[in-house]
This record gives structure tokens, C-alpha cells and sequence, in this order.
């Protein structure tokens, strides 16, 4: 059975900021307290963890970049689909489900 997804909901991925995505797909998320942005004083590094492995994530608003893969984008969407390996659909899908109750660690 075919999903369709609302373009509004759609947009909405895309506009989120990725450290809130982060928080939706990652099984362990960690912010790096160490990090010193050197252009947008907004990047944050995050040390995340999901079923597909350990990354190694730099957000500024929806932007995000993966320091490991060297492998960058924009939208909660192509955030999901590259740290979960998962095809757009499934990268929606799991965005929108309930939050797992894993929140950023800000210590």
C-alpha cells in the first residue's frame, strides 16, 4: 500500500533544524562540548548513534555534515536517509513516528 505524504509535512521536514532530527532518529545522541565553530558560531558537532553505526555530525539550522564521510546536506530527510541507510520513504516514516525519548545531551 502506497503512503503519500503531505507536501506541508514534507516542507516541515525539510525546515527543521537537524539537531532536533538527530534527537528523532539517533539510538544515543551527544553534543561535543569541546567543539569551537570556526564560521557560524550556531554549528554544533555531535556524536551520534544509530542502527546503522557512529557518526560524527556537524549542524548549523537544517544544514548538517558528516566530518567522517565528508558528506553534507540540508532537511531532517536527507539527514535521516544517510545516518539509517533507508530509502526516502522510510527516512519520513521514521521521522514522523514518536519520539524515542533519546533528547541531545547538553552537558
Amino acid at each position: 500500500m502506497a503512503r503519500s505524504f503531505s507536501p506541508s509535512m514534507l516542507v516541515e521536514l525539510r525546515e527543521m533544524p537537524s539537531e532536533r532530527a538527530l534527537t528523532r532518529i539517533a539510538i544515543d545522541v551527544k553534543v561535543d562540548p569541546t567543539y569551537r565553530p570556526l564560521r557560524q558560531p550556531a554549528s554544533r558537532r555531535w556524536n551520534i548513534r544509530t542502527v546503522s553505526g557512529e557518526f560524527e555530525i556537524l549542524t548549523t539550522g537544517a544544514k548538517w555534515y558528516d566530518t567522517r564521510a565528508k558528506k553534507g546536506g540540508g532537511g531532517a530527510i536527507d539527514l535521516a536517509m544517510h545516518v539509517l541507510q533507508v530509502s526516502f520513504v522510510d527516512a519520513v516514516k521514521q521521522l514522523t513516528t514518536a519520539q524515542r525519548g533519546h533528547g541531545p545531551d547538553h552537558s
